[in-house]
């Protein structure tokens, strides 16, 4: 016979992890699965390893902006040495996980799982039976149609790099796109962004973005707009990016940075009668398919109004785990989620841009400034700092806000604070906040 489960798990990133221990830990028979090592994204290709070179793109660009205000001498990044630090954080992370799955009584499998029908999946011959299935397997890079899409490298093969390329081209103008050009030009490469959109970073408030703009093509980065990539040819020993003007942009990489989709494909979905689109797993409020009451999906495999982030699958991991357990009573709250580009500066908002807060028919007044000549970013000769927050007309309620500057990553938390609990401007002004500090300019900000 072949196994039988309370829970089957498939995908071991943050919201796979959150419901499998969660589950077990109530008693549940309970098994994973996952045809990669464990940890996600987040931990192994995405989040954490990213922001360990974020540290050192940091640090050279904090020495290139104080040279000259009392700090001397040279400063460069050893690709290589900074690779093994990053490794430290990632290698351990899959064995890890393992051995904790299975010191709580979790089984663990590793291979390409689909369904069977509905309660059932197959693990590279293997059946597994169970009474419910959720699927947390996470995302991918969407297939570029273009010629030589074959010789586009992926964020993962970008952390995986054992010497840094002199020429980089980017595709696309997102997060992977403008974090990782950011730490390649810092350790010395030439680098270009090619987006075929009027502007990047189409998430985030067009003023910070511009500006943003500006600071990336001040430390050197190419960024070209309205401009699609056509073709890539492999000319001997290095690539050639064909583009919709006419360009042809030599690299010795190029990285697939023009968005994400759910890494579904191979679930045969259909045997399973789950209903699906492009945007992940149909689910209900619950977090559960609306097709086959059997399975429920989280993270960025579900179909959601949920920003892919990781404390959004991690959300989500709570919520399907005590809708297993209890019954459905419980649904994600996205008030106020955070976002950041690790860009140097960093670009954050949390809660609602402009456009949204109109077409909810909302009543608020802007709050925008560029503050370069503020004590925070004089501090540090930051050149390329801004602000722009909502607040309701009446309420006094932060709606939404938007930082760039060298310490957004932290500042917009508070912000996040403020919108989830409903704080007004005036609660903010009348909070002491520690000076000087980065966050005690919220109180000028509102």
């Amino acid at each position: 016979m072949s196994p039988q489960f309370d829970l089957v798990v498939i995908g071991v990133g943050m919201a796979g992890q959150s419901i499998a221990r969660r589950v077990r830990a109530a008693g549940w028979d309970v098994a994973v699965v996952d045809s990669r090592p464990y940890g996600g994204t987040c931990a192994l290709r995405g989040c954490d390893p990213k922001k360990v070179l974020v540290g050192a793109a940091e640090l050279m660009d904090w020495h290139r902006r104080m040279t000259g205000h009392g700090i001397v001498g040279d400063m460069r990044i050893d690709w290589a040495d900074l690779m093994r630090f990053k490794r430290t954080f990632t290698d351990p992370v899959p064995g890890n996980i393992e051995k904790s799955f299975r010191d709580s009584g979790i089984a663990t499998y590793h291979g390409e799982a689909h369904f069977v029908d509905t309660n059932r999946l197959q693990v590279d011959g293997e059946m597994l039976t169970a009474k419910h299935i959720a699927i947390a397997t996470g995302a991918k890079p969407r297939e570029l149609d273009i010629p030589g899409a074959e010789y586009v490298a992926t964020s993962t093969d970008f952390l995986e790099l054992e010497a840094l390329p002199e020429r980089i081209v980017f595709i696309g103008g997102g997060y992977i796109s403008f974090e990782f050009a950011h730490i390649a030009a810092r350790a010395g490469a030439q680098v270009t962004i090619v987006h075929r959109g009027e502007r990047p970073l189409e998430a985030f408030d067009a003023d910070l973005v511009k500006e943003l703009v500006a600071a990336t093509k001040s430390t050197g980065i190419e960024v070209r707009l309205q401009v699609e990539v056509t073709a890539v040819e492999k000319v001997d020993s290095h690539l050639l990016v064909h583009t919709s003007d006419g360009g042809n942009l030599p690299a010795d990489l190029v990285v697939h940075g023009a968005g994400r989709v759910p890494e579904i494909d191979d679930l045969q979905l259909e045997q399973g009668g789950i209903e699906y689109t492009s945007r992940g797993v149909v689910v209900n409020d619950y977090l559960q398919s609306i097709s086959n009451a059997v399975v429920y999906a989280a993270g960025d495999s579900a179909a959601t109004k949920g920003m892919p982030l990781t404390p959004v699958a991690v959300t989500h991991g709570h919520v399907v785990s005590s809708n297993l357990l209890k019954g459905n009573q419980r649904t994600p709250d996205y008030a106020g989620t955070p976002s950041v580009v690790f860009t140097v500066p960093a670009l954050a908002r949390a809660g609602l841009t402009e456009d949204e807060a109109r077409q909810q028919g909302l009543k608020f007044t802007v709050n925008f400034q560029i503050t370069d000549g503020w004590y925070s970013s004089r501090r540090t000769n930051e050149k390329h700092t801004a602000f722009k927050v909502l607040v309701e007309e009446g309420s006094g309620r932060i709606l939404g806000a938007h930082l760039l500057g060298s310490h957004a990553g932290e500042v917009i938390n508070m912000f996040s604070l403020a919108i989830r609990h409903k704080l007004t401007a005036v609660d903010i002004k009348q909070t002491l906040f520690v000076h000087p500090a980065e966050s005690s300019d919220i109180g000028y900000m509102v």
